[in-house]
């Protein structure tokens, strides 16, 4: 596979590394800053990160906007509010390392998802990339423990809103990645900031508050920028998976910047993400199908088939944003289930 079709998988892996790294890297913040606080601040510095381009871009178009105007509703209230509420719920009831393991459950939940309402095809190598994800993801957390009990319902639940979230954030193709961030960071890190209020946060030192605003629009501004783009063009089910490798990412920086002890079972963990990445860049699904015409706006080339308008500027395999138009076709090449490709088959 050349480098263009590899491009969102490496951009979703790179989301994933950005994405895992800030866990270690936050580690000595929640010395002076409480989980809450942290959080708000992360995604507050994730807006932050993506105002200059966002403000290069300008407004959406408003037809554009108007029918993205529902799932962008439903990130906001699967993603943003629900999940961390059902998330915090679960903390009252288990500690926080059997809560991090029932978290896994949100790459199964994104699958399921999309293969039953989000007509996301999956075929039997995408099914052992989910199976080797998933158990690879629960190697990782083991060694914390277990406690189950009515915490992992909560967690569900919230894996559950985060799917959708996932599937909801793949399908938007009228906002530019940074455009969805911004609303995203500010929505969940004003929520998590009032949560952190109303729970008795006292106010902490500002150098602490600017280094978290700065680790947030590296690791969660870059990150969902990447992420979004990347998923755009997987659909939401292998992005999610490919992004659960965030933790493994954690784990290797957690190795080398703290020292921690490295466990056979992590290694055996990474192992088994590598397979099931193989695996999954491995599919090949082509048949015949129809494309209505459409006016959308998201990042593409010009050598997959579909994207013939042309730039008096822009090299035919450099990737870039802009709105376009895609007339009717017929035709049959390779494809994954991106926003062109939600077709029945």
């Amino acid at each position: 596979m050349s480098y263009a079709g590899l491009r969102p998988s490496i951009l979703v892996l790179v989301a994933a590394a950005l994405f895992g790294a800030a866990t270690p890297l936050a580690k000595t913040l929640l010395d002076s800053l409480s989980p809450l606080l942290l959080a708000g601040l992360l995604y507050l510095g994730a807006a932050v990160a993506v105002c200059p381009s966002v403000m290069r871009s300008g407004l959406p178009d408003r037809r554009l906007f108007s029918r993205n105007a529902l799932r962008l509703s439903g990130i906001l209230l699967f993603g943003g509010v629900l999940a961390p509420v059902l998330l915090l719920w679960a903390l009252t009831h288990a500690d926080a390392a059997s809560v991090a393991l029932w978290l896994n459950l949100e790459s199964l939940a994104t699958v399921l998802l999309a293969w039953l309402f989000f007509r996301e095809h999956i075929q039997r190598r995408g099914w052992l990339s989910v199976l080797l994800i998933v158990v690879a993801s629960l190697l990782i957390a083991l060694p914390a423990g277990l406690d189950a009990g009515p915490a992992a319902l909560l967690v569900a639940l919230a894996c559950l809103c985060w799917g959708l979230d996932n599937n909801l954030t793949a399908l938007i193709d009228g906002l530019t990645p940074a455009q969805t961030t911004l609303v995203k960071g500010l929505v969940a890190g004003t929520i998590n900031l009032l949560l952190s209020g109303l729970a008795g946060q006292r106010r902490p030192p500002w150098h602490v508050v600017v280094e978290a605003l700065a680790l947030g629009a590296v690791c969660y501004g870059l990150s969902l920028v990447l992420y979004i783009g990347g998923a755009q063009q997987l659909g939401a089910a292998r992005a999610q998976l490919s992004f659960s490798t965030a933790p493994f990412w954690g784990a290797m920086l957690a190795w080398t910047l703290f020292s921690e002890p490295v466990l056979p079972v992590q290694v055996v963990a990474g192992a088994m993400m590598l397979a099931a990445l193989w695996l999954l860049h491995g599919e090949r699904h082509m048949h015949r199908h129809a494309h209505e015409a459409i006016r959308h706006l998201h990042w593409h080339r010009h050598d997959d088939g579909h994207h013939d308008h042309v730039h008096e500027t822009v090299a035919p395999v450099v990737g870039h944003i802009h709105e376009h138009i895609h007339e009717p076709v017929i035709h049959s090449h390779p494809h994954r289930p991106d926003i062109h490709h939600r077709h029945e088959h």
